[in-house]
């Protein structure tokens, strides 16, 4: 059984970005997959993001050492097959809340810069992005740190993005792109 973490990124409980992840989710669970969804923008952190303090990079194991909410979403990263970030656009780049568990990220990497090397339990599993915006421009901006992110990572990377999604839930009665998620999903499920 395939394991999928989507983090959803934006602040509005039930708008557009809900409904993509909801709608991914929905057909990755059609294929027998086991997903979770975390509400990113709703955690409760005792940071704004990494501090830089490396702390984690003394650990054996790849963890933050910053003891809040994004700490056991960043392990289940680690345990993820698929993880899926859905996030609006904000300024030609994802929310504010979902680049916080992005920078804490940094946790999940081990760098040896005298051999330079680097590893990372994200190494062969997918990164997904889930994106959409209120009219046609920006996404493009927005998709290229998380294609890099991907390649930096070994990860596989794929998108779907939602130009003229409209304001906050107006992509629902929008069928095409229902479907879109939910074909994503069943197929990420089954790769």
């Amino acid at each position: 059984m395939k394991k999928i973490l989507i983090l959803s990124g934006s602040p509005v409980k039930n708008g557009n970005t809900t409904a993509l992840a909801a709608w991914f989710a929905e057909g990755a669970r059609s294929k027998g997959a086991q997903v979770d969804i975390v509400a990113a923008a709703f955690l409760k952190y005792k940071s704004t993001g990494c501090t830089s303090c490396r702390r984690c990079q003394a650990l054996k194991e790849y963890a933050c050492v910053i003891p809040d909410e994004a700490t056991p979403v960043l392990a289940r990263m680690s345990e993820a097959d698929v993880i899926v970030m859905a996030t609006p656009l904000y300024f030609y780049g994802p929310s504010a809340q979902l680049k916080l568990v992005m920078d804490r990220m940094f946790s999940l990497y081990k760098w040896d810069n005298e051999a330079g090397t680097m590893t990372t339990p994200l190494k062969g599993k997918k990164l997904v992005l889930l994106a959409s915006a209120y009219e046609d421009i920006g996404l493009d901006a927005m998709e290229k740190p998380f294609a890099l992110t991907a390649d930096y990572s070994g990860m596989g990377f794929e998108s779907l993005l939602v130009p003229n999604a409209g304001e906050s839930g107006d992509v629902k009665p929008q069928a095409a792109v229902r479907e879109k998620a939910v074909a994503l999903g069943c197929r990420i499920a089954q790769e």
